[in-house]
């Protein structure tokens, strides 16, 4: 199953002609008359997510710290989460009876 073919997809015009054509000149009584070029889709399809993600993902830190400084401001408070929780008691108690887990599993 692929995403509706109506959205542009720059990368993968070419498989989504080639598979309007086959269906379009090939027999509805021929179900798998059409599944190469399907997989060529799909295996485009993949492709051009996989490098759309690597674009979306690009500076997460700096964009991640941007939403933090506006959360900050927006509410008022001067700590970070993290930073938060790095001054609650039960929660650094937690973390070390966790990790003390950990390393007597190993």
């Amino acid at each position: 199953m692929h995403p509706p073919l109506d959205r542009p997809h720059p990368d993968c015009q070419n498989e989504i002609n080639n598979l309007h054509y086959c269906h379009a000149t090939t027999s509805k009584l021929r179900f798998w008359g059409c599944n190469d070029i399907k997989f060529a889709l799909d295996k485009c399809l993949k492709d051009e997510k996989v490098k759309l993600l690597a674009e979306m993902n690009t500076n997460v830190e700096e964009k991640r710290a941007a939403e933090e400084k506006a959360y900050q401001m927006a509410t008022g408070k001067q700590l970070s989460f993290e930073e938060y929780l790095k001054q609650d008691k039960d929660w650094n108690n937690a973390m070390e009876e966790r990790r003390r887990r950990e390393s007597n599993e190993k």
